[in-house]
C-alpha cells in the first residue's frame, strides 16, 4: 500500500456570463429598488447566463483557466468533480462531459450536490482522493445556472441568485512539503432542510426562508470555521484571506466579525457577482487572485453553507 501524501492547490480559474443585470434592471420587473437590495444583501449587479449557455459550458470555461494556471496538461488529470445543484438534467453528469471537452481522457468523473457548500465538499473529497492515492491531480469545479431555477417575480430570491463557475486544480505535495489543503469540517442540519427548497418539482422554483437562513448562518458558521482553523493548526489571526460562500454581504461581514478577521481580507465578490451557489467560493478566489489580493504561501479560510442545510470549511495554502 502506498504511503499517504499531502494535497495542495495548484491554480484557480473562473468564468462569468457576459450579461450583467443591475438592481435598476430588476426594479423594472419586480417591486424593488437599488437601495433596498444593497441594504439587505449587498448586491449591486449579477451575471446571468444566456438561454443556450449550460452548466457544463460554464464549468468547461472555468476548468480550462484553472488547468492553465496549474501548469498541468489535461493528460495529467485523473479525476474531475463538478459541484452543482442546477444542471439542466440529472444525467448524464456534467463532469464527464466537461472532462471530454477539456481533453482529459478517461478520468474518474462525478457531480456532487451539496448546494452552496458544494465546492468545499468537492475540494475535501479531491484532497482526500489525492492523500489516499486514488488520484494524483483533480480538477474541482463549482458551476451553477441558478437563474434557471429562480422565479423572476419573487423579489426575495430573484435579487440574490446568479450564474457562473469557478475551479481549482488539486495535486500532490512534494516530499517534505506541508499539506496545502487542511482537514475539512463538514456537517448538516437536516431539520432545517425545508428552509431552502425547490417547490413544484422539475418545473418548480427555488424558495427560501431568508430570515431563518440568516440566523442560522450568522450563529452556526463561525464555530465551524474556527474548528477548521484548529484542525489546520492556524488561528484566525494567521488567515490572509477569508473566502466564505457569497450568500449575502451582511452574513459575510457578520461571520468575519465573529472570527476577528479584518474586512480587507474578506472576499466580497457578491457585490458584483451575486450568489452563485457552489461557484461562489472558487469564483471569488479566482477574482482575488486576479486582483492581487491573495498572498502565495499563506493560509486562506474557506467556508460554504446553504441548502441541505449543509456546510463545510477548510484552510488552504494559497498557490
Amino acid at each position: 500500500m502506498s504511503e499517504l501524501t499531502g494535497a495542495k492547490i495548484l491554480g484557480f480559474g473562473g468564468y462569468q456570463p457576459d450579461k450583467v443585470v443591475t438592481n435598476d434592471d430588476l426594479a423594472k420587473i419586480v417591486e424593488t429598488n437599488d437601495e433596498w437590495i444593497r441594504s439587505r444583501v449587498g448586491i449591486q449587479s449579477r451575471r446571468i447566463a444566456g438561454d443556450d449557455e449550460t452548466v457544463a459550458d460554464m464549468a468547461e470555461a472555468a476548468g480550462a483557466k484553472a488547468l492553465a494556471a496549474s501548469g498541468l496538461e489535461p493528460s495529467e488529470v485523473d479525476l474531475v468533480i463538478v459541484a452543482t445543484c442546477s444542471t439542466e438534467v440529472p444525467l448524464p453528469n456534467a463532469a464527464a462531459t466537461v472532462a471530454h471537452r477539456l481533453g482529459i481522457e478517461a478520468p474518474g468523473a462525478f457531480d456532487l450536490n451539496a448546494a452552496c457548500a458544494g465546492f468545499c465538499y468537492a475540494l475535501g473529497s479531491a484532497a482526500d482522493s489525492v492523500r489516499a492515492g486514488s488520484a494524483q491531480n483533480v480538477l474541482v469545479i463549482g458551476a451553477e445556472k441558478m437563474s434557471a431555477w429562480v422565479d423572476w417575480t419573487d423579489r426575495s430570491t430573484c435579487i440574490i441568485f446568479a450564474d457562473g463557475a469557478g475551479a481549482a486544480v488539486v495535486g500532490r505535495t512534494e516530499p517534505g512539503e506541508p499539506a496545502g489543503v487542511g482537514p475539512v469540517v463538514w456537517g448538516s442540519a437536516g431539520d432545517l432542510a425545508q428552509k431552502i427548497t425547490i417547490k413544484g418539482g422539475r418545473n418548480g422554483a427555488l424558495t427560501q426562508d431568508g430570515q431563518a437562513v440568516f440566523r442560522w448562518a450568522t450563529t452556526a458558521m463561525a464555530p465551524v470555521a474556527l474548528e477548521a482553523c484548529r484542525r489546520a493548526g492556524v488561528t484566525p489571526a494567521d488567515i490572509s484571506a477569508f473566502v466564505p460562500h457569497q450568500a449575502n454581504l451582511r452574513i459575510i461581514e457578520a461571520i468575519a466579525k465573529r472570527l476577528g478577521i479584518p474586512r480587507d481580507r474578506v472576499a466580497d465578490d457578491i457585490i458584483s457577482a451575486g450568489n452563485t451557489s457552489s461557484a461562489s467560493i472558487p469564483l471569488a478566489l479566482s477574482r482575488m487572485a486576479e486582483q492581487g489580493r491573495l498572498q502565495p504561501g499563506t493560509p486562506a479560510l474557506l467556508i460554504g453553507f446553504g441548502a441541505g442545510l449543509s456546510y463545510a470549511s477548510q484552510v488552504i495554502t494559497v498557490p
